[in-house]
């Protein structure tokens, strides 16, 4: 009786031992995780201001004219 006792304390820490290494695993990919969103979210943003980009107002080259006044117009 005592050897089934003992088998079932080995396999109970051999167990304990396995879920300690899950565990810590684990948290390894949550830690890496949030690091990754973190990341990700900005690749998707630099992504959305490249799909839209501003529209720039251009210069035009040359003489420009100056716009006619409202006593030039009246005269």
């Amino acid at each position: 009786m005592s050897v089934f006792l003992v088998r079932a304390f080995v396999r109970l820490r051999e167990m304990m031992a396995s879920n300690r290494a899950i565990a810590v695993k684990i948290a390894e990919l949550e830690r890496r995780l949030e690091t990754h969103d973190d990341a990700i979210q900005d690749l998707l943003q630099a992504i959305k201001e490249l799909m839209f980009p501003k529209i720039a107002r251009q210069r035009r080259i040359g003489f420009q004219l100056p716009a006619p006044s409202a006593r030039a117009v009246a005269s």
